[in-house]
């Protein structure tokens, strides 16, 4: 392993964002998904390596110092690595112990892997490369290529589509026009999920997918509460004060609607299974809350009606106001 300063092609004395900006840089040139280099790989395992140990305060400080080598592996006092002499096993330095010097408290590191927890290039991977590259780390070529970016987008539909399904167009941040299928029953601000038509991959993986949030628009006279309807029924003075059956629309066309004798306006009425269908168990409910309507037209026996009962039969609806 070269000296991590000239791997990265920094000054000892560089700070933090030019050791980072350098990184970035080189992980960028030779990225094995991407660069056509001699020998990417390798060199992109080099430099990746450095920065594990320039990217780090501690091991930064602690290479400086002569405490770790360029692996990260420390340098112990007195003995610095097999030499190249007799006995030795070659491409180390020379022990200084002398003979009958022990290896107690000697402790070897034979194996690979990263030395203490140094940054992780990762977090830059994402940022050059995307999340794929990100999972990947600096694990070479060996893994497949990073997968291209979900998008996200929105597409109105009507409640009769969202109710019953259907098809819309969706344009997607590409500007690329797609035709989507609402499924029967979709909740307002549900996603659907369009596999492989999301950002294409830099390092030529698998294409991202398409997030669509369906909106439901609004109707003329329904209004959606989760998988419940709400409607406001007009009905006339005497259908609140006697009592009717009227009819009232539904999804499915209308229904005959019982409206008690004395019924106030805004009481609620509830028709169960009469909401939105839930492809997976029962359907909501349609809420319709009476509105009481006057006649157009001033009419002069209600009138006179009214002034009787205000003189005769006076009561205070709003008491419970204080």
């Amino acid at each position: 392993m070269r000296d991590p300063y000239t791997v990265l092609g920094v000054a000892k004395g560089a700070d933090a964002a030019e050791i980072k900006a350098a990184f970035r840089k080189l992980a960028k040139k030779f990225h094995p998904d991407q660069s056509k280099e001699v020998k990417a790989k390798e060199k992109f395992a080099e430099i990746s390596s450095a920065y594990e140990i320039l990217g780090d305060e501690k091991k930064r400080a602690a290479f400086d110092r002569g405490e770790i080598d360029a692996e990260g592996k420390p340098r112990h006092p007195g003995f610095e690595g097999f030499g190249a002499g007799a006995g030795g096993f070659g491409g180390g330095r020379r022990a200084k112990a002398g003979a009958g010097a022990g290896f107690e408290g000697f402790e070897f590191n034979f194996g690979g892997g990263r030395a203490g927890a140094g940054p992780d290039p990762s977090d830059i991977f994402s940022e050059l490369f995307g999340a794929g590259a990100a999972r990947r780390g600096a694990r070479g070529a060996g893994a497949p290529p990073p997968r291209g970016e979900d998008v996200t987008a929105n597409v109105s539909v009507s409640l009769n589509d969202a109710v019953h399904g259907g098809a819309a167009r969706v344009t997607l941040p590409s500007g690329r026009t797609l035709e989507v299928t609402i499924p029967a029953g979709i909740e307002d601000g549900k996603q659907i999920r369009l596999k492989r038509q999301g950002a294409p991959s830099l390092g030529g993986g698998e294409p991202g997918d398409a997030l669509v949030t369906v909106k439901i628009s609004k109707h003329p006279f329904f209004r959606v509460d989760g998988r419940d309807l709400r409607l406001d029924l007009p009905v006339a003075l005497y259908e609140a004060v006697l009592g009717a059956k009227i009819n009232a629309p539904t999804l499915d066309g209308a229904v005959e609607l019982a409206v008690p004798p004395g019924s106030n306006g805004g009481r609620t009425l509830r028709l169960r299974g009469k909401g939105l269908p839930n492809p997976q168990g029962a359907a909501g409910d349609l809420l319709i809350t009476l509105r009481v309507v006057l006649p157009d037209e001033t009419d002069q026996e209600l009138a006179a009606l009214m002034r009787k009962w205000e003189s005769q039969k006076p009561y205070n609806p709003r008491s419970d106001l204080g």
